[in-house]
């Protein structure tokens, strides 16, 4: 009847086999992000896809937003379908048939509380050993629709795809367990025949962040100790570095001060210098460094000392 139709009948046979993938989107920074509009009021009955706000952040994980706010509440007679053509070639993966384009090679679905990846294996839309694991597969639902989130490395590890969402409600089972189509009511994004939306998956390279960077006393004194201190963050992920090498330079005046301390203290990298007593009046210039995985960060400070 209508292109998710293809696999409704595996996923109905395997919903009690594939246990539910759930739980919060985490709070990663986008790297890059999508909206893609939908034609509205197709069928007054039915759920209205009004726009998909698709993203990926820099460990490669894609968000689809799909906005639905006639029908938002993700109850138990809604379905969503996503087909992915994870190389955005029509030629390959599923030929297609007069509801749905050709090309694709997987298939997400959200159906009562459970998200499953399907992957086309020259017939249908299945799940097998050797199938992609969908151990990232997660959704959250919201007041305007659900998130359905996704690595790429679970697609292929696409770099560009094209894909299309449709949107399903009145399903319901029959006395005998079958999925009654009966009552259904279907939007598709795009509309049927108009192909698919394309999206290009951009990440950028890791990139070390300086946070919480600190000195004290707030500026050196002769015959004390001073001391630099930072965490430093990965852009892909946020977390925070906790290994690697701390390097720690200072001068007062014209000569070199050896770091005292230049290690990790629980989630930040220290650097302690102690300041000559001759060293009054004299400028103090000095920097905390944090190398990780060929990266690093770096934060300097000068100050006259006291």
């Amino acid at each position: 009847m209508v292109r998710a139709f293809k696999f409704l009948a595996l996923l109905a046979a395997t919903a009690a086999v594939f246990a539910a993938v759930t739980g919060a989107a985490p709070a990663r920074p986008d790297a890059n992000k999508v909206t893609f509009q939908d034609s509205r009021g197709e069928d007054p009955a039915g759920p209205d896809i009004t726009s998909i706000d698709v993203s990926n952040d820099n460990t490669g994980l894609i968000s689809f937003k799909i906005n639905v706010p006639n029908q938002s509440q993700l109850s138990g007679e809604k379905l969503y379908d996503i087909l992915v053509d994870a190389d955005a070639n029509p030629a390959t993966g599923d030929p297609g048939d007069q509801f749905s384009a050709p090309g694709a090679e997987y298939a997400v679905e959200l159906f009562q509380q459970q998200a499953n990846l399907f992957q086309w294996d020259g017939q249908t839309y299945s799940r097998s050993a050797a199938g992609p694991s969908q151990a990232t597969l997660i959704f959250q639902d919201s007041p305007t629709g659900p998130t359905i989130s996704i690595n790429a490395s679970e697609l292929g590890n696409t770099k560009k795809f094209s894909f299309d969402v449709t949107a399903i409600s009145g399903l319901k089972f029959d006395d005998a367990g079958n999925l009654d189509f009966s009552q259904a009511h279907a939007d598709f994004a795009p509309d049927l025949t108009h192909g698919r939306f394309t999206f290009d998956v951009k990440v950028a390279p890791l990139k070390l962040l300086a946070k919480n960077f600190r000195v004290a006393p707030s500026r050196p004194r002769a015959g004390g100790v001073f001391a630099m201190s930072m965490t430093a963050v990965r852009n892909d992920t946020g977390a925070v570095i906790q290994g690697g090498t701390v390097k720690c330079l200072a001068k007062a005046g014209g000569g070199a001060l050896g770091a005292r301390t230049h290690k990790f203290v629980g989630k930040s990298a220290v650097c302690t210098w102690a300041i000559p007593a001759s060293a009054r009046g004299k400028v103090f210039r000095g920097s905390i460094t944090v190398v990780f995985e060929g990266k690093k960060v770096t934060k300097t400070f000068s100050a006259a000392i006291g």
